[in-house]
Parts: C-alpha cells; structure tokens; sequence
C-alpha cells in the first residue's frame, strides 16, 4: 500500500494530477504469493475485485489468498466452483458461508443492491439449477437484486409465461437450459432487455455435454440473446452485472473538458 499512499500524497502536494494517479493506480502492481499473484487493484481497473476459482486449488492455498485480500482491504471475497471437502477445510481458518448447490463460498456481507433494475435468473429445468445458483450467488455478490424463475422450461411453456411481470420488468435476464436449449429463444422474444444464454451439460446422449444447446443458443432467431460458454454460470452472472451496472454513479466519469 506504500505506493498507492505516495501517489495520493503527490495528487495532494499538486506534483501529479488525478488522471495520472487514476492511471498509475490501475496498472499498479500485484502481491506475489509464491503460488498466486493477487491482483488487488483489480476493483480499481474494472469496478469488481478479483475472484478466487477454487478448482484445482488446495484448501490451504485458498486460504493463504483468502488471507492476502483481507489483509488488502477487500470484505466481501467470491469463491467459484468450491467443492464441499474443500470449503469444510477453508472454514477451519476463516468465517465462510457455503452455497453448496452452486459450489459457491462467500466471506463477508453481501452489498446493498447498486445496480439500475432487476437481474432474473430463468432456469428450463430443475437440473439447471446448480449452474443458476452459481450465476445468481455471482450476481448478488456484484451488488445485484436477483429474482429466480426455476423450471420454466418450453416443456411446459404456461410456466414460463405466469412470470411475464419478471420477464417484462428486468433489466437484464440469464436463460440458463440444457437439452436443446430452447428456452433463451423464447425468452429472448419476450423480453426488452439483453438476455444472457446459459447452455448446460444436462440431457441425453444427443444433447452431447451442452453442445447442442449450445448450438441452438448461438443460433438464436431471437435478437439481443447473447452466449457464454457450457455450464459457465459465473460468467454469466459477471456479465449480466456489469450491463445492471452501466450508467451507475459507481461507473467512471468523462475525463474532464481541458480546453480553458
């Protein structure tokens, strides 16, 4: 933090003016680990702290930068694709809530919700649910009002259109189906905002791991439906914040007019 503490003194003394300590901070450096390098100017960079992917990491290691963030400042920590073994281990060294639905852990409060409107979360059935959770959880944690609509699903279409009120009413939807992935269509020609595809690996053999839904969603007839990867609910949620949150107060103002 020594530096970040000599750039707001030399903005103070007159010797730098704030763009260029605005600049300095976003590429300012990162905290070496040994194992990992902790980004912790990241909110500065792009409005949202780095967050932990907990595959493939042991307990111990996402302890350690669990540690190193809190230690930076940073209170409310995401953790993405948890296992359970895992976050029982983590939760011997620092206070954890556990999601387990969504592989999700969470250290410290959830914010107020700061965005413009409302993210829904539409599932087409009960088995998309773990990739929903991961995309709901993500977008709470980013300051985000969520509301879910699970199994609503094209199989039975009536479900989907009891909530046109959510549908009609939400600044940004996630359309989250396997199978063949119909669901973002149809909701895609519902609604006014952008829609945010989901495909999931849930379905028979043909449905090939999410692939044909996939396929389906990219090919939507749908205007305004945009695709992140198979099973990629974090993605999702990230991003369906980030359209909730453009033209927020918390968003970066126009660099001031320098003509006199």
């Amino acid at each position: 933090m020594s530096e970040s503490r000599e750039i707001l003194q030399a903005v103070r003394d007159g010797a730098m003016s704030v763009d260029e300590a605005l600049l300095k901070l976003k590429t300012a450096p990162f905290e070496d680990i040994g194992f990992a390098k902790i980004d912790h100017h990241r909110a500065v960079r792009q409005g949202v702290p780095e967050v932990i992917y907990g595959a493939g990491k042991t307990p111990e290691q996402i302890a350690a930068i669990i540690g190193a963030m809190r230690r930076a400042g940073q209170e409310t920590i995401l953790i993405t694709r948890l296992s359970p073994d895992s976050a029982t281990a983590v939760e011997r060294s620092v206070p954890l809530v556990y999601h387990p639905e969504g592989r999700i852990g969470i250290i410290g409060p959830l914010p107020a919700p700061s965005g413009l409107g409302t993210v829904v979360v539409a599932t087409g059935g009960t088995s998309d649910q773990p990739v929903a959770e991961e995309a709901a959880l993500t977008a709470q944690v980013l300051g985000n009002r969520v509301v879910r609509l699970y199994d609503v699903g094209v199989a039975g279409l009536h479900r989907l259109l009891a909530h046109l009120d959510d549908i009609m009413g939400a600044s940004v939807i996630i359309a989250i189906a396997g199978m063949e992935g119909a669901l973002a269509s149809v909701i895609g020609g519902l609604a006014d905002c952008p829609v945010i595809a989901v495909p999931t690996s849930v379905g028979y053999g043909a449905s090939f791991g999410g692939v044909t839904a996939l396929l389906s969603m990219l090919n939507s007839c749908a205007s305004g439906v945009s695709v992140v990867n198979i099973d990629n609910g974090f993605g999702a949620g990230f991003l369906a914040s980030r359209i909730n949150h453009m033209g927020t107060p918390s968003a970066p103002l126009p660099k001031e007019d320098s003509a006199v």
